[in-house]
């Protein structure tokens, strides 16, 4: 629950609380050394949900542009924009 909410110190504080108030819960002290433990591992447990739940294909680059036609055979087709995106993507980790 704390991870997959990426709980800051406030929110992981009353959670803890919770828990430890809950029948058949954690001990404070339980709950002492959980907090320790996110307060110096939380960067890295989040990165490696990040990576556990990507695809194989990241997104390694984007351009876009949105073109006017100037001219045309019919006039109702003058001005209607056309949106162009290119995607670069890559190999997670590459």
């Amino acid at each position: 629950s704390i991870a997959s909410a990426d709980m800051d110190l406030n929110q992981l504080e009353a959670f803890l609380t919770a828990q430890t108030k809950k029948q058949g819960g954690i001990t404070p002290d339980q709950a002492a050394v959980i907090a320790k433990f996110w307060k110096n591992h939380r960067i890295k447990i989040h990165e490696s949900l990040i990576n556990q739940s990507r695809w194989d294909n990241v997104l390694k680059n984007m351009n876009w542009r949105v073109d006017l036609k100037s001219q045309s055979r019919h006039i109702d087709q003058i001005n209607t924009p056309v949106a162009i995106v290119e995607m670069e993507l890559g190999k997670n980790g590459q």
